[in-house]
């Protein structure tokens, strides 16, 4: 496997002792809702996420696998955040997110009762969605795999920030695509359910960058330069907040570089 780049913001406030870790784990995964890691392998769940929130993403994603699918959650979520801000090449890029829907969707079988193996399916193959096209990736049918993975991860925990931000982006991105009227007759998306999950995320869990940031991005595309304020509003909010980790610190560093441009 090709060498990843180095996490460019290394801070000792990241790397987290198990001990430290654990009390922390709340607020770290008050969006994902991923449980502290108990029973098999717990000890190398525990280490790939201590590389995960320090910035190591590759070591996180290469200690992940030796355990899978018990630190999926780890190994998807180091492979997508370092997609999403570190990987400079499309084709890499859209390997890794396919290769975490595939593995989320390992999950989805071994642990069929855990919202979150739902929830990173569906954020992966989101993910890869997006870096194909969300028009293609319409055509091909994984728009509503990506909406049955949410629903059922709603319906195992209501309360689902992730979950919430995902759906109301995934309502918010295809009218956004294909238009308001296409978008309900075809897709059974509507402003109001995008609205709707996108309040749900912001009410159930405002503090990480990302809630704000996706927030905007979902007010952008549902009502365009008619509410462009409250979504600057919501990048201002992401670049002004004190990340808890490397994940953390990339989105508020996206955020800042957004309020920079305005």
């Amino acid at each position: 496997m090709k060498k990843w780049q180095t996490f460019p913001y290394p801070d000792d406030r990241f790397d987290y002792s198990r001990s430290a870790l654990q009390k922390a784990w709340k607020a770290l995964h008050s969006s994902d809702l991923v449980p502290w890691p108990t029973g098999k392998q717990d000890d190398a769940c525990i280490q790939a996420w201590q590389h995960f929130h320090a910035g190591r993403f590759q070591q996180a994603y290469e200690v992940a696998a030796k355990v899978a699918p018990y630190a999926f959650a780890a190994q998807c979520k180091a492979m997508i955040t370092y997609a999403d801000h570190l990987e400079d090449h499309e084709n890499r890029q859209q390997a890794l997110y396919e290769e975490a829907a595939s593995i989320a969707e390992q999950a989805c079988e071994k642990f069929p009762e855990l919202a979150a193996a739902h929830y990173f399916h569906a954020y992966a193959l989101g993910r890869y969605g997006q870096s194909i096209s969300v028009v293609k990736a319409l055509r091909q049918g994984l728009g509503s795999k990506v909406a049955e993975s949410l629903e059922k991860a709603l319906e195992l925990a209501p309360d689902y920030p992730d979950a919430h931000l995902a759906m109301g982006l995934y309502h918010a991105e295809i009218i956004d695509k294909v238009g308001k009227m296409v978008a309900r007759m075809t897709y059974g998306c509507t402003r109001d359910k995008a609205m709707h999950h996108l309040q749900q995320a912001l009410q159930l869990n405002p503090r990480p960058p990302v809630t704000q940031i996706e927030y905007g991005n979902g007010i952008i595309m549902l009502f365009g330069d008619e509410q462009l304020e409250l979504a600057n509003d919501c990048y201002r909010q992401a670049a002004a907040s004190e990340p808890l980790d490397a994940m953390e610190k990339l989105d508020q560093t996206f955020a800042e570089a957004e309020v920079a441009a305005l």
